[in-house]
C-alpha cells in the first residue's frame, strides 16, 4: 500500500459515523447563506452534468439525399440556437458516419464479379482442368483444355 491509501485509510477510520453529522452541518451552513457550504452541497446534490441531453429532431437517414436534409437540419438548429457548435459538430459527425454506411452499400451494391465482365458466368476457380467431367464453360476455346 502506498502512503498517500494509507492517509486515506486513517482519514476514513477517523470521520467513521460522521458522514451523517458532517452533512447536516453543512446542509445547515448552507441555509443559513455559507457560499462554500451552498457550493458543496449543490455539487453533491447536482453532479456537474458533463453533456446535456440534445433536443434536436435528426430526419431519418437513408440514402444519400437524405444525408444533405439531415445536414441542412444540423446547421439550421446551430444557426437558430437550439444546439451549439460542439453539439452540432457531434451530430455532423453521426450523420458523416450515416454517409458512410451508405456509400459503403451501395459500392457493394454495385460491385461487378470480375469474371462477368469476361463473359465466365459459369467459371469453376476449383476446376483445374484435370479432372475427368466435361467444364461448361462460355468462352470460346474452352474445349482445347486437356484433361
Amino acid at each position: 500500500m502506498g502512503a498517500r491509501n494509507k492517509k486515506t485509510l486513517a482519514a476514513a477510520a477517523l470521520l467513521e459515523g460522521e458522514s451523517e453529522a458532517f452533512t447536516r452541518k453543512a446542509v445547515e451552513q448552507a441555509l443559513e447563506g455559507d457560499p462554500t457550504a451552498l457550493r458543496l452541497c449543490i455539487e453533491r446534490i447536482l453532479p456537474p452534468c458533463r453533456e446535456r441531453a440534445v433536443r434536436f429532431e435528426l430526419p431519418p437517414i437513408e440514402n444519400t439525399h437524405d444525408v444533405a436534409v439531415a445536414m441542412n437540419a444540423v446547421t439550421s438548429a446551430l444557426a437558430r440556437g437550439i444546439i451549439t457548435p460542439g453539439e452540432a459538430e457531434r451530430i455532423a459527425n453521426v450523420v458523416e458516419t450515416f454517409a458512410r454506411a451508405i456509400d459503403t452499400t451501395k459500392r457493394r451494391e454495385s460491385a461487378v464479379n470480375p469474371l462477368q465482365i469476361l463473359g465466365w458466368s459459369n467459371f469453376d476457380e476449383t476446376d483445374d482442368c484435370d479432372s475427368e467431367e466435361i467444364a461448361d464453360w462460355d468462352f470460346p476455346g474452352a474445349e482445347d483444355c486437356d484433361p
